[in-house]
This record gives C-alpha cells, structure tokens and sequence, in this order.
C-alpha cells in the first residue's frame, strides 16, 4: 500500500503534469507527503520518486537539503527561532530557550500534546527585525522571551496572532497542503 491514497495519487500526477518536465514537481510532492504523513518517509520519498521517474536517492538528496522537509514527526505548529548573527545579537538565544521551555516536554522533538516542535534555523532573511520567529512559515518580528512565551501559549489556547505579514499561520499539515499547491482550506 503507497503512503498517498488514490485520490491523492491522482492529483500528485495533476500537480506533475503542470509542469513542462516532470522533475519540477518534486518539492510540491514532498509537500504532499509530508501533508499525509506529518513528515517525510522514507516510503512518501520512494513514492515520489516512482511517480516523476527518478531514483529514490534523487529525492531523498532534495528533501534531506531543504530544512522545511521533516524526516521526523513534527507538531502542529512548528517554531522556528532563528538564531544567525543579528538574531543573536538581538537575544534569540534567550527566545529560543523560552519557547523551548514554554512550549513543554520533547519541544525539540515533539511535545507529548502533539502541538509543538521548537527548532533553531538559520537566517530567516529579516535581519531588519530580529530576533524573528516563524511559526508555520509565518513570521512574527522583534519578538523577545517574554512575546514568544505569548505566543505559545496563545497557540496553545487556539488562538493564532497575526503574523507581521500575510494570513495567519494554519496547522502544520494544512501548511503543507498549501504549499503542495492543493490550496488554502480557509477559503
């Protein structure tokens, strides 16, 4: 049994066939795995692989290289502290060590409620802003230990604060949806 249903198999050869060579489709099906299965398997890479003809070690070198592929189970909402030089410079240590500690047991994994996975990252290219922290994908600027602990727990509560820009973040599977191109559940 493949890790995409029918329906689902379906339109990964739709979101293939957008594409004038096939190959290019390749991050939109490893976002549909990871959609499907809360992260990138070893059998969602195997899968994608098959469907745009390449090998498995073709894949699985795109989604070891690109930090947004999770080859872990990750938790609902995905807390990214940047922690490169102006973040630093501008206390990221200390927002990461909060939102580690606030965010609860196995945060750097996953939290035993399944809501939270906490990770360090590289530049998230707002230096202008720093320290910046995303959640999903969405950015929140100037944020200091005492904001990030705010932040999480607002999640916590399901209520998610406006980004600095954009819409506000939806779960980390809906996230993956997105940008897999299958489209926004919000409307």
């Amino acid at each position: 049994m493949g890790v995409l249903s029918d329906d689902l198999r379906a339109r990964a050869e739709e979101l293939a066939s957008r594409y004038p060579v096939r190959r290019s489709a390749l991050l939109p099906l490893l976002y549909l795995v990871q959609a499907e299965q809360g992260h990138v398997t070893d059998e969602g890479m195997h899968e994608v692989a098959e469907l745009l003809d390449l090998t498995t070690a073709e894949v699985e070198a795109v989604a070891t290289f690109y930090t947004m592929f999770k080859k872990a189970p990750a938790g609902r909402w995905l807390v990214s502290v940047c922690t490169n030089v102006s973040c630093a410079l501008a206390g990221a240590r200390e927002v990461y060590d909060r939102a580690v500690a606030d965010a609860g047991e196995g945060s750097r994994e996953v939290t035993t409620d399944g809501l939270f996975t906490v990770e360090e990252v590289e530049c998230l290219g707002a230096c202008d802003q720093a320290p910046v922290v995303q959640v999903n994908y969405c950015s929140y600027a100037r944020v200091d230990p005492d904001a990030v602990g705010e932040l999480i727990e607002a999640l916590r509560r399901g209520e998610v604060p406006e980004p600095v820009a954009g819409p506000k973040p939806v779960e980390h599977a809906a996230t993956a949806r997105i940008l897999a191109g299958l489209g926004d559940e919000r409307g």
